[in-house]
């Protein structure tokens, strides 16, 4: 088609690359109305205007990205001039950048002045210096497949730095030398590997090794950046991948150095497992008992974050607690009780918020917790115990020890499996004629506050708490019993005789 046909997207390639041409062109369809007519609107007043980046590449792939982001020649303030008029709403937080933003009906759009910025090296803030030419902007983004754009409203395909090839060869590169673009922002290494697991990309050679290379220049990029992209990376479909990319190329020792210490030497006589592989093998498993995005919150809808982070860090523990035994064994003893507290340190120094560090820490610190089941033999007091400390983390704990089981073992692989599923069963049964999801004594604090004529303080909360182990061991036992039980600890306390 003619340049001016603004029906479709243009350019000659190979037959891989006219076919994502042709995808598209198909997936772009519903949005093509609003992209000429943006066009027409800026270039109406002189400016250019690109859609640029990461919905370039998603249309090429066949995803939808939830935002449109245009790059243009105009300065911030003609941008908004030329938006105000068209949007149901605007603003420009983002004006220092470059960037403002615009929203009409459900469709949100953001258009940044062409850039050639760079980062000081040692706050990584972008020292913003706008550019006047598309091909410089895309120079400066991080990977050729988040380099290519569509000119608007002509729908001319823009690609100077090969993204198409790349994108059909799954293969990530960097516009310019990788040294470069790391080196204006280290944090595009973690990119990198969010990548390899978002989108199932290889990174090329020559950007492997500037990873490896400049592997701790991460050091100085914010906590809360570092933490964001761990987290898309977890959250995508093949993490396992992007988290052998952070360990190989050493970034995982600065972001999270747990995880490539998992790799403990294999002993001459092959004594344990590899933990790592373990840990990313429980991992992938945990992923797959994930419960639909849409599910019920009894199934875990995935991407469930607290899940997978757990599912990786349970076993971080394990190297500070390794001892190899006489008898030619190894173990690793309260490992998950010093790996609750490392994986709570490490989550905390990378910002996560305090519900998810407490839940993957109590996560780590109960995984093992049902091994001590046997073949059954807990009693209905252990069960109660196992469902109140798990609390509202139950479901996730389920899906935790399950993954937890990677043994070639097949047959105590099932015997594990079977267990597991008989424990499950006492829980639904205890729960129906208990509700233990919200065990509480049978006296609530007032109740006891009458029956041992004692005011709210330290002294209710400790009969509240035994009248709670009582709830736990004995189960429901009647008003009449536990009154008896409460007066029977009271008379032992040395309160009771001043009373």
């Amino acid at each position: 088609m003619s340049s001016a046909d603004p029906r479709e997207p243009h350019a000659a390639g190979s037959a891989p690359q006219l076919e994502l041409l042709r995808r598209a062109t198909a997936h772009l369809a519903p949005v093509v109305p609003l992209l000429t007519e943006l066009g027409e609107r800026f270039a109406a007043a002189g400016h250019e205007l690109a859609l640029v980046g990461g919905p370039v590449r998603d249309a090429f792939l066949g995803r939808t990205s939830p935002d449109l982001d245009f790059t243009t020649s105009a300065t911030p303030d003609e941008t908004l001039a030329v938006l105000k008029p068209w949007a149901d709403a605007h603003w420009d937080v983002g004006r220092e950048f470059g960037t403002i933003g615009a929203r009409r009906g459900a469709t949100t759009v953001e258009v940044t002045t062409y850039r050639a910025d760079a980062y000081d090296g040692l706050t990584r803030k972008p020292v913003v210096a706008f550019g006047d030419n598309l091909s410089d902007d895309l120079v400066r983004r991080d990977f050729t497949v988040n380099a290519m754009a569509l000119r608007l409203p002509a729908m001319d395909f823009v690609d100077p730095y090969a993204g198409l090839a790349d994108l059909a060869a799954r293969r990530l590169r960097t516009p310019g030398p990788p040294e470069v673009s790391f080196g204006d922002d280290p944090l595009r290494m973690m990119r990198a590997c969010r990548f390899v697991a978002q989108l199932g990309f290889e990174v090329a050679p020559e950007v492997r090794a500037a990873m490896t290379e400049m592997a701790g220049s991460i050091g100085i990029v914010s906590a809360e950046r570092v933490r964001d992209e761990l987290s898309k990376l977890l959250l995508a479909p093949r993490p396992r991948a992007g988290l052998r990319l952070l360990v190989d190329t050493g970034l995982a020792d600065h972001v999270l150095p747990e995880l490539p210490a998992l790799r403990l030497e294999i002993d001459e006589h092959h004594r344990h497992k590899d933990v790592y592989e373990h840990s990313l093998t429980v991992l992938d498993q945990a992923i797959s008992l994930e419960g639909p995005a849409d599910g019920p919150a009894e199934s875990v809808p995935g991407p469930d974050l607290v899940l997978r982070l757990a599912a990786l860090l349970h076993d971080i523990g394990k190297p500070a607690t390794r001892k190899f035994e006489s008898g030619g064994g190894v173990s690793f003893h309260h490992h998950e009780v010093v790996g609750a507290k490392l994986a709570a340190k490490r989550l905390k120094a990378l910002r996560f918020d305090k519900e998810t560090v407490k839940a993957v820490a109590r996560l780590t610190e109960l995984h093992l917790r049902f091994h001590g089941y046997g073949e059954g033999q807990w009693t209905d007091s252990a069960v109660r115990r196992y469902v109140t400390d798990a609390g509202p983390l139950l479901p996730r704990l389920h899906r935790l020890t399950r993954s937890d089981s990677t043994t070639r073992n097949a047959r105590k692989a099932q015997r594990l499996s079977t267990t597991y599923d008989e424990l499950e069963r006492r829980i639904e049964r205890l729960q129906e004629q208990e509700e233990l999801a919200a065990v509480r004594p049978e006296l609530d604090g007032n109740e006891i506050g009458e029956v041992l004529g004692i005011r709210p303080g330290p002294v209710l909360g400790r009969a509240y708490k035994h009248l709670l182990e009582v709830r736990l061991d004995r189960g429901v036992i009647g008003r009449e019993a536990v009154e008896a039980e409460l007066r029977s600890w009271w008379a032992q306390q040395p309160e009771s005789a001043g009373e």
